[in-house]
């Protein structure tokens, strides 16, 4: 086995390693990135997250009415029992 046949098996197994790289999900997102796609993907994913927090603030909203309606509505139910307009709860 001569130099040049080392040579040879040396860039074979480098091709078979860059080839095996380019089709693995690393080279894949690489050469999306080169392509300029991974900027797509990063602009959707905001958005995305966007939305999400847009609709979590719409729940928090959603979710203190609700309770500031549980407080009133215990306060009422307080004060007609108070008054003696409810009869007192029942023992468990």
């Amino acid at each position: 086995m001569g130099p040049g046949d080392v040579m040879a098996f040396v860039v074979l197994m480098t091709a078979l390693g860059v080839l095996g790289v380019a089709f693995s999900p690393i080279g894949r997102a690489f050469a999306d990135r080169l392509r300029g796609k991974a900027g797509e993907q990063a602009l959707e994913q905001a958005e995305q997250l966007e939305a999400l927090r847009e609709e979590l603030r719409s729940l928090r909203a959603h979710l203190d009415e609700l309770a500031e309606r549980q407080d009133f509505t215990e306060r009422l139910l307080a004060q007609a029992r108070d008054r003696g307009q409810l009869p007192a709860p029942k023992e468990r």
